[in-house]
């Protein structure tokens, strides 16, 4: 048992990899971090034993770094919801048909945010829990994370630039990096994410960030993972396929196609911290409150 609780502990404390890419996953939590409130960043910040201003962004891509491991193949499932659906023509998500048994992103989100709130669950675990809620946050909101055809893109091979990827490649990495200039850091991560919150604060998505939380309720975790999802996977018809399949493949991506889909990857970016803010904010509330529940039935 002691064993076990090392190796698993030892997970915990894997560092970051920069490998949505580990540039959208770094600059959605950056994002989150500058939108959560004070109580919010404390109480992360305690139980991921990190008071850095990237306490966030340094676990954002954790559970891409444990899900390939002998301990952690089990979560592989937990990154995305196949939408057997069939794009450009009609996309649509179904929580019964496209979560595998295993489980996939949306129970994901549910399990882990509960876990989260676990009070009898060693710090550890609701640590690791909060690192995966970062995570499937972020993966919700690309749109190849919610979508079956040809393992949501990875059999696609296209042109990038002249060179070859797979679709699922280019719409997790290669249009964000080209997005912001063609670089890929932790630093240019949080360049991105302060360029993203004044945009969201005072700049062109200002007037819509409001809506960004319409169909979040924290009570209903499922529900609203499930209108991210939809949402996500609607690009798949009009940014990501609106020519079909062979309308990309072996195509070149990098012009005309990049213009379309980099305003959808910035925006997604943006709504991704955002909502992981107002979420991260809720676990932190809830989790205050259960205590102080807790104790008051303790003194009865």
């Amino acid at each position: 048992m002691m064993a076990l609780y090392a190796a698993l502990t030892s997970l915990v404390l894997v560092p970051h990899v920069v490998a949505w890419g580990s540039l959208g996953h770094m600059t959605t939590a950056f994002v989150a971090s500058r939108f959560v409130r004070d109580e919010t960043r404390k109480h992360f910040q305690h139980l991921l034993g990190d008071d850095e201003d990237g306490y966030l962004a340094s676990v954002a891509s954790w559970a891409d770094s444990v899900r390939y491991t002998r301990w952690g193949r089990f979560t592989n499932t937990f990154h995305f919801i196949d939408a057997h659906d069939d794009p450009p023509y009609r996309c649509e998500v179904d929580l019964e048909r496209d979560c595998k048994e295993t489980g996939c992103v949306i129970t994901a989100l549910a399990n882990y945010t509960r876990q989260s709130l676990d009070d009898e669950l060693p710090r550890w675990r609701r640590a690791q829990a909060a690192k995966f809620v970062v995570h499937f946050v972020g993966d919700l909101h690309q749109p190849l994370h919610n979508e079956n055809v040809e393992k949501g893109g990875n059999g696609i091979y296209v042109l990038w630039d002249d060179r070859e990827f797979n679709l699922h490649h280019v719409w997790d990495t290669s249009i964000a990096e080209k997005w912001i200039g063609g670089r890929t850091s932790y630093d240019e991560a949080e360049r991105w994410a302060n360029q993203l919150t004044l945009a969201i604060t005072d700049g062109k998505f200002s007037d819509e960030k409001k809506k960004w939380l319409d169909d979040l309720d924290f009570s209903h975790p499922i529900e609203t993972a499930m209108a991210w999802s939809r949402e996500a996977n609607a690009f798949v018809c009009t940014h990501v396929l609106p020519d079909g399949v062979e309308g990309v493949r072996d195509r070149e991506l990098g012009g005309r196609y990049f213009d379309k889909a980099g305003p959808v990857v910035e925006r997604q970016v943006a709504r991704a911290g955002y909502r992981m803010a107002a979420w991260l904010d809720a676990i932190a509330d809830e989790f205050r409150a259960s205590k102080n529940r807790h104790q008051a039935t303790l003194e009865l």
